[in-house]
This record gives structure tokens, C-alpha cells and sequence, in this order.
């Protein structure tokens, strides 16, 4: 969710290799004993089913690179396999006795500590020594809260497009209410929370109760940072002022009085 394959993409793309293809694979989301197959390919007849010749991923990268996601996860038999071909840049398809000769670069991404594998026998050493040239740490989401505002806009308005409805606009109090979210599933949760506020809120703009229903809470449930940021309350007063008194609104002094005395003795009743 932090953008992994997409810095790949990236890398790939602004390297000498960009005439060559750009293959990915998480690796996490094959099954083990077909992980080999997908990776080195596999001869007619190899195992039960294989009824054709299947061409892997490093033979389709040949000449260009491949990005392998969630190495971590990859089993010990099959890290022997890949330290070879990064240190010979050859292989053989599973069940084949030619051998297969391929120019790949592999960018590799894992959301594991890959020391902590190796010291607990899960990773090979020699492995991680060959795929560590140069290592790119990729902050999550909550690390970097000023990308969410623009992030936001795009995936609602590709949802708007996408549900053929006119785009909806976040006031300025469901923005700050995202943009204190910690976001736990990084960018990728982002954007099914706009999709989802796309979709289901009821006006044209998204107001603070439909970012806390997207998010599955209730409307108040604490926010990730408001319990330790005493400041928090006066930001978002400030932009709920702000879009009530550009609506026009009146009587805002009121309104805030009667929840604030509303709020304390709420909390008064609660210690």
C-alpha cells in the first residue's frame, strides 16, 4: 500500500532497460509449490497438469527487469534457486535440462525486517547480500499526511468518472479528519475510503460524518492524533467555522457553545 511496485515502475522506467519489459510478482500470493513454476517456468509434463511448456517470470523479464514483491516471504529452497540465477543469470524451467541464460534486473520489496529472518534462520544471508546494492525506504502514509489531500482528489474524482456521477468535494473539516487518520493500509486503503465516500455520500460534498462512516466508526470515535495533540480541537473548529461562514451560515456561536458545554459534561460524567 505504500507504493511499492509503482517506485519500481519508476525505476525501471527511468533506466537503460526501459525498451525491456517490466514484469511484477508478489510472491506472497502464490502458493508455495507453484511459486517455482511461476518464477523459472515449467516443461510439458514437469508435474501433474503441466500439459504445455509455461515460460516464467524471469524468462519474460529477460532484458529488462523484474520486480518481486514480499521476498520475504519466499520459501528457503526457493531463495537457493534465485541467489543463483542473480549471481549466474541462468536457470533451469522445472522439469527442463536446458539451460535457460536471461539478463534481468530484479528489484526486490518486502514489508519484513530481513535481518530479523536471517537471525531466525527464514532468510538466507548470502540472499540478502546480493539483493542489498541499494535499499529505498518507502515511508507509509501516515509519515507523510500532506500527500493525503491530493491523493484524495484523485481517487474521488476516478471514482466519479468511474460511477458516472459529478465529482464530490471534501470540506475542509473531512480533509483534516483524513489527513489525521493513521491509515494502517497506507495508500491503498485511501482509496477505497474515497471510493467508498464517493459511492455512498448522500450530498455533493463530503462532510466529516461520511469520512467516519467510510472509515467504519462511529461518528465519535477519537481520531489517531486528537487524543495526544491538544490543538487538534481548534484546527478542525477552524475549518468547520470557516465552511459554515462561507455557506452562509448563522448562529455558529451558539451551535459551538451548546456543544461545548454538551462535550465537558460528557466528559465530566465519564471520570
Amino acid at each position: 500500500g505504500t507504493g511499492k511496485e509503482l517506485v519500481a515502475h519508476a525505476l525501471h522506467h527511468e533506466s537503460p532497460r526501459v525498451q525491456g519489459p517490466f514484469v511484477a510478482l508478489n510472491t506472497a500470493a502464490i502458493p508455495s509449490e507453484l511459486l517455482e513454476s511461476e518464477l523459472f517456468g515449467h516443461e510439458a509434463g514437469a508435474f501433474t497438469g503441466a500439459q504445455r511448456r509455461h515460460i516464467g517470470r524471469f524468462e519474460q523479464a529477460n532484458g529488462g527487469t523484474l520486480f518481486l514483491d514480499e521476498i520475504g516471504d519466499m520459501p528457503l529452497p526457493l531463495q537457493t534457486r534465485l541467489l543463483r540465477v542473480l549471481a549466474e543469470g541462468e536457470f533451469f524451467r522445472v522439469g527442463g535440462r536446458e539451460l535457460i541464460r536471461v539478463d534481468v534486473r530484479v528489484i526486490a520489496a518486502t514489508h519484513q525486517d530481513l535481518e530479523t529472518l536471517v537471525a531466525q534462520g527464514r532468510f538466507r544471508a548470502d540472499l540478502l547480500h546480493r539483493l542489498d546494492v541499494v535499499r529505498l525506504r518507502l515511508p507509509p502514509l501516515r509519515e507523510r499526511r500532506d500527500d493525503v489531500a491530493q491523493l484524495a482528489e484523485t481517487f474521488l474524482a476516478a471514482a466519479a468518472r468511474k460511477l458516472d456521477t459529478p465529482p464530490k468535494r471534501l470540506t475542509a473539516a473531512a480533509l483534516q479528519a483524513l489527513r489525521e487518520h493513521d491509515w494502517p493500509g497506507n495508500v491503498r486503503e485511501l482509496e477505497n475510503v474515497c471510493w467508498r465516500m464517493a459511492a455512498l455520500a448522500a450530498a455533493d460534498s463530503i462532510g466529516v460524518a461520511d469520512v467516519d462512516s467510510a472509515l467504519h466508526r462511529g461518528a465519535g470515535a477519537p481520531r489517531s492524533r486528537s487524543a495526544g495533540d491538544p490543538g487538534q480541537w481548534e484546527t478542525l473548529l477552524s475549518a468547520w467555522a470557516r465552511q459554515r461562514l462561507a455557506e452562509g451560515a448563522e448562529g455558529l456561536h451558539a451551535q459551538v457553545r451548546d456543544r461545548v458545554d454538551q462535550a465537558l459534561l460528557e466528559a465530566a460524567l465519564q471520570i
